[in-house]
């Protein structure tokens, strides 16, 4: 009579859902949430930006490894900076925090209302910022308890965010932040196609980045400068899907406080780029329509080009980069 019952059960749910047990999904376990910005393990929640510093001397950085997506941003004198983009899981320390660039609002406004969090900026940028669609949660309005002093570094790259207090002090203020959401990417299997590579190289005129392919952890590995990117806890930085978006960079109307002029990223509009991931590059046309859209990415025939779940790294370039394709293996025997 019980084996009977059993079997009964078990064929209403396999007529129910007949793809169920043949899938291999058991439908009697509940699947862990993802994150939509990067398809992460972790869910959706506030989405908290961090401004990191990008330079030799700020490395190794705190806290990337965990970021859902790191933005690779040209400042003055050709340098880098980062902003790195929290939500599905936030670490107790990030940094070295620096100061707030231009182009981050409009980068920025795609998420919304997001904590934005920076050590500072230029008096002339400020009223700008301030009207921008941020939460300033900036070193200028938070106490030296949630920006930290690191010791063992020296300044300007000594700052380091303790997060957890700075997300605490938002809900004992009662402010809501901007929730992760779709960013107008998909996830989803890798396009029919693609240049196998196995290195790509991003170049500004002062800062470089190598993204070489690692096939046994299906990530782009990543150097900077020349030396392996690795973070503070140890873990080398990567992506999963590594995105090379060329933009126009112009010069702003501001300018650093020893008179280097700040550039300008566009990323409204549309232009060309790459997807890379899992060892292969493809081709692909962004655009956005405005500040407050999502980006999208699409092939040569406009279908969209899906992304690999995990971290990712949007590298904003105006070079072309650098790829070193994949050389076959001599030492095998010929297919002929």
């Amino acid at each position: 009579m019980i084996v009977a019952l059993t079997a009964v059960v078990i064929g209403a749910i396999a007529w129910f859902n007949p793809n169920t047990f043949s899938s291999g999904q058991n439908p009697f376990v509940k699947s862990e949430p993802l994150n939509s910005i990067s398809g992460r393990v972790g869910g959706d929640g506030p989405v908290l930006v961090v401004k990191i510093d990008d330079t030799r001397a700020s490395h190794p950085q705190i806290g990337l490894e965990d970021a859902d997506l790191v933005y690779i941003e040209q400042v003055e004198g050709g340098l880098t900076r980062l902003a790195a983009v929290f939500s599905s899981k936030i670490p107790t320390r990030i940094g070295p925090v620096r100061s707030s660039r231009v182009s981050d609002i409009e980068l920025l406004a795609q998420y919304g209302r997001v904590g934005f969090a920076y050590s500072g900026a230029q008096s002339k940028f400020r009223p700008v910022l301030a009207a921008a669609n941020l939460e300033n949660l900036s070193a200028e309005r938070n106490s030296p308890q949630i920006f930290t002093t690191d010791p063992t570094r020296v300044q300007p790259f000594a700052m380091v965010l303790r997060a957890d207090l700075l997300l605490q002090l938002t809900v004992d203020k009662g402010i809501t932040l901007a929730q992760s959401k779709s960013m107008g990417w998909k996830f989803g299997g890798a396009p029919e196609g693609g240049r196998a590579v196995s290195k790509i190289g991003l170049r500004w005129p002062a800062s470089a980045y190598e993204a070489a392919w690692s096939k046994e952890e299906n990530r782009w590995l990543l150097s900077f400068q020349g030396q392996p990117n690795i973070a503070e806890s140890g873990l080398r930085l990567g992506a999963s899907t590594l995105v090379i978006q060329k933009v126009l960079i112009t010069p702003s109307i501001y300018k650093d406080k020893v008179g280097g002029v700040t550039p300008f990223s566009a990323t409204v509009g549309t232009g060309s780029g790459y997807i890379a991931r899992n060892g292969k590059v493809f081709p692909a046309t962004w655009n956005r329509q405005s500040a407050e859209s999502g980006t999208t990415w699409t092939d040569k025939d406009g279908k969209e080009i899906a992304f690999e779940k995990g971290q990712i790294w949007v590298a904003l370039v105006d070079k072309e980069p650098v790829f070193t394709d994949v050389i076959a293996d001599a030492t095998k025997p010929s297919s002929k």
